[in-house]
């Protein structure tokens, strides 16, 4: 990890924030559905959806998405269109092997096109699960905007272009930049 002590910034943020590693969840369902929740909802908004559903489920399965009652889910604040995703996402896992050592010999693209046939489920989505199920290194979520926020506060205003040039120079490990970037974001 010392190639992300090379950039200037990228050292300052190690300073400030300690050592950040990549932590692979232990449920990989799970993990797919609070990123569905996160989808294009505030942090905070993110946070309470969650734990109205995760209350309602009790468990998070694939069974117990597809068991529980739509109209629940809704009033738990899913949505119409998140209910939909989210059982998409638990029909897809009980159909193929979307776990950790399922996906373990594929590339990250493969990866992102496995979970985009999933309706509901776009690249942002697939980036973080490559991140926070995978536990792959080397993701650059350039879709995200606290990414794109964090990069702007620290490096200036650029286009998505030049924020891919500047992600080059954190590999192998853009996925572990990209933690200080929302760390910096969130503080």
């Amino acid at each position: 990890m010392d190639e992300l002590r090379e950039d200037p910034v990228m050292a300052e943020l190690i300073d400030e924030h300690g050592s950040l590693e990549l932590e692979p969840a232990d449920n990989e369902f799970r993990r797919l559905v609070v990123t569905i929740i996160n989808q294009s909802i505030s942090t905070a908004s993110a946070a309470a959806v969650r734990e109205r559903v995760f209350d309602l489920l009790e468990e998070v399965t694939p069974e117990t998405v597809l068991g529980a009652d739509e109209e629940a889910l809704r009033d738990a604040g899913l949505g119409e269109a998140k209910t939909e995703y989210v059982r998409n996402a638990a029909r897809a896992f009980q159909e193929r092997d979307l776990t950790r050592a399922g996906l373990a010999d594929e590339s990250d693209e493969a990866v992102i096109d496995h979970l985009t046939e999933i309706r509901g489920i776009g690249a942002w989505t697939g980036r973080m699960y490559l991140i926070f199920v995978l536990g792959r290194e080397d993701v650059f979520p350039i879709g995200d905007l606290a990414v794109r926020r964090g990069i702007e506060s620290l490096y200036g205003e650029m286009t998505r272009e030049e924020m891919h040039e500047l992600a080059e120079r954190w590999r192998p490990y853009r996925s572990i930049a990209t933690r200080y970037l929302w760390a910096h974001y969130e503080s």
